[in-house]
């Protein structure tokens, strides 16, 4: 892993609630949230990639993607069967 450094920039209010909701619908912290925004800034970078390299970023990707969509089937479960709960 490569060494951490600190960093402080200014942004508006809406900036960071914008951040702190991302943060907390993503379940990660405000820190990984920015890490990846910068990640996914230049996304055109895949073209100076080799295949190994390119299909390692897809597959780190594609698995974030699944977590993702698992963690939000769950949470839709949880909240349907509370409003069934209800009728």
């Amino acid at each position: 892993m490569a060494e951490l450094m600190r960093r402080q920039y200014l942004v508006t209010e809406e900036h960071i609630n914008k951040l702190d909701n991302i943060s907390k619908a993503e379940g990660v912290s405000a820190t990984e949230v920015v890490r990846r925004a910068i990640e996914a800034y230049h996304s055109n970078d895949a073209d100076e990639m080799d295949a190994p390299e390119l299909m390692a970023l897809v597959s780190t990707r594609l698995k974030e993607t699944i977590a993702d969509t698992k963690k939000t089937r769950l949470r839709l479960n949880k909240t349907l069967k509370k409003l069934e709960a209800r009728s």
